[in-house]
Protein backbone atom coordinates (compact mmCIF):
# COMPACT_ATOMS: atom_id res chain seq x y z
CA UNK A 1 0.00 0.00 0.00
CA UNK A 2 0.74 3.81 -0.72
CA UNK A 3 2.34 5.26 2.73
CA UNK A 4 0.01 8.34 1.98
CA UNK A 5 -3.07 6.04 1.37
CA UNK A 6 -2.51 4.71 4.77
CA UNK A 7 -1.51 7.70 6.63
CA UNK A 8 -5.21 9.21 5.11
CA UNK A 9 -6.81 6.22 6.29
CA UNK A 10 -5.36 6.00 9.78
CA UNK A 11 -6.23 9.84 9.86
CA UNK A 12 -9.75 9.01 8.85
CA UNK A 13 -10.53 6.24 10.92
CA UNK A 14 -8.74 8.48 13.96
CA UNK A 15 -11.60 11.30 13.26
CA UNK A 16 -14.21 8.81 13.09
CA UNK A 17 -13.54 7.24 16.59
CA UNK A 18 -15.23 8.61 19.09
CA UNK A 19 -16.24 7.33 22.85
CA UNK A 20 -19.07 5.47 21.64
CA UNK A 21 -16.73 3.40 18.43
CA UNK A 22 -14.13 2.85 20.77
CA UNK A 23 -16.30 1.35 23.05
CA UNK A 24 -18.49 -1.15 20.51
CA UNK A 25 -14.53 -2.22 19.39
CA UNK A 26 -13.55 -3.04 22.86
CA UNK A 27 -17.34 -4.59 24.04
CA UNK A 28 -16.51 -6.96 20.00
CA UNK A 29 -13.18 -7.46 20.83
CA UNK A 30 -13.67 -8.90 24.38
CA UNK A 31 -17.34 -9.87 24.98
CA UNK A 32 -17.86 -10.52 21.13
CA UNK A 33 -21.45 -10.06 19.44
CA UNK A 34 -22.75 -11.50 22.45
CA UNK A 35 -21.36 -8.68 24.73
CA UNK A 36 -22.72 -6.08 22.69
CA UNK A 37 -26.15 -7.68 22.25
CA UNK A 38 -26.35 -7.76 25.65
CA UNK A 39 -25.28 -4.35 26.28
CA UNK A 40 -28.26 -3.24 23.91
CA UNK A 41 -31.02 -5.32 25.61
CA UNK A 42 -29.86 -4.26 29.04
CA UNK A 43 -30.21 -0.54 27.47
CA UNK A 44 -33.41 -1.29 25.94
CA UNK A 45 -35.42 -0.98 28.66
CA UNK A 46 -34.02 2.48 29.97
CA UNK A 47 -34.89 3.81 26.35
CA UNK A 48 -38.74 2.72 27.08
CA UNK A 49 -38.71 4.25 30.02
CA UNK A 50 -37.58 7.57 28.51
CA UNK A 51 -39.90 7.39 25.44
CA UNK A 52 -42.74 7.11 27.96
CA UNK A 53 -41.81 9.53 30.31
CA UNK A 54 -41.07 11.78 27.22
CA UNK A 55 -44.83 10.97 25.52
CA UNK A 56 -46.73 11.48 28.97
CA UNK A 57 -44.64 14.84 29.34
CA UNK A 58 -45.23 15.97 25.65
CA UNK A 59 -49.39 15.09 25.67
CA UNK A 60 -49.79 16.95 28.64
CA UNK A 61 -48.28 20.20 27.13
CA UNK A 62 -50.15 19.86 23.96
CA UNK A 63 -53.14 19.37 26.17
CA UNK A 64 -52.33 22.70 27.78
CA UNK A 65 -51.00 24.17 24.74
CA UNK A 66 -55.13 23.03 23.37
CA UNK A 67 -56.61 24.83 26.84
CA UNK A 68 -54.74 27.55 25.49
CA UNK A 69 -55.90 27.62 22.06
CA UNK A 70 -59.66 27.04 22.83
CA UNK A 71 -59.69 30.30 24.82
CA UNK A 72 -57.91 32.13 22.08
CA UNK A 73 -60.67 31.20 20.01
CA UNK A 74 -63.46 31.98 22.52
CA UNK A 75 -61.58 35.76 22.41
CA UNK A 76 -60.89 36.13 18.73
CA UNK A 77 -63.11 33.12 16.49
CA UNK A 78 -61.61 35.15 13.70
CA UNK A 79 -57.83 34.97 14.04
CA UNK A 80 -57.41 31.06 15.40
CA UNK A 81 -59.71 28.66 13.51
CA UNK A 82 -61.06 26.09 15.94
CA UNK A 83 -59.87 23.31 13.96
CA UNK A 84 -56.22 24.38 15.68
CA UNK A 85 -57.21 23.40 19.46
CA UNK A 86 -59.30 20.50 17.91
CA UNK A 87 -55.93 18.90 16.13
CA UNK A 88 -53.68 20.16 19.36
CA UNK A 89 -56.22 17.94 21.72
CA UNK A 90 -56.11 15.11 19.60
CA UNK A 91 -52.17 14.91 19.35
CA UNK A 92 -52.19 15.19 23.10
CA UNK A 93 -54.96 12.54 23.80
CA UNK A 94 -52.79 10.40 21.21
CA UNK A 95 -49.36 10.98 23.53
CA UNK A 96 -51.47 10.40 26.46
CA UNK A 97 -52.37 6.62 25.40
CA UNK A 98 -49.10 6.13 23.13
CA UNK A 99 -47.41 3.81 25.96
CA UNK A 100 -50.83 1.66 26.69
CA UNK A 101 -51.35 1.10 23.18
CA UNK A 102 -47.71 -0.13 23.09
CA UNK A 103 -47.51 -2.30 25.86
CA UNK A 104 -50.87 -4.11 24.77
CA UNK A 105 -49.40 -4.45 21.03
CA UNK A 106 -46.32 -5.66 22.37
CA UNK A 107 -48.54 -8.81 24.24
CA UNK A 108 -50.77 -9.45 21.20
CA UNK A 109 -47.67 -9.82 19.26
CA UNK A 110 -45.21 -11.46 21.56
CA UNK A 111 -46.88 -12.90 24.27
CA UNK A 112 -46.95 -11.63 28.10
CA UNK A 113 -43.35 -12.16 28.07
CA UNK A 114 -40.62 -9.57 27.54
CA UNK A 115 -39.27 -9.08 23.91
CA UNK A 116 -35.73 -9.30 24.07
CA UNK A 117 -35.68 -7.95 27.83
CA UNK A 118 -37.55 -5.11 27.54
CA UNK A 119 -39.79 -4.27 30.20
CA UNK A 120 -38.93 -0.42 30.00
CA UNK A 121 -42.67 0.53 29.11
CA UNK A 122 -44.55 1.12 32.79
CA UNK A 123 -47.45 2.78 33.68
CA UNK A 124 -46.97 5.81 36.27
CA UNK A 125 -50.25 5.59 37.47
CA UNK A 126 -51.88 3.42 40.43
CA UNK A 127 -49.98 0.32 41.09
CA UNK A 128 -51.75 -3.16 40.65
CA UNK A 129 -51.16 -6.06 42.17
Amino acid sequence: MNKKLLKNMLLLIGGLASVGFCTAVLAAVSGGVGGIAANVTTNLANVAKLITAASYVAGMGFAVGAVVKFKAHKDNPTQIPIGMPIALLFVAAGLIFIPSVFKSAGATLFGSGSVAGVSGITSFGAKTS
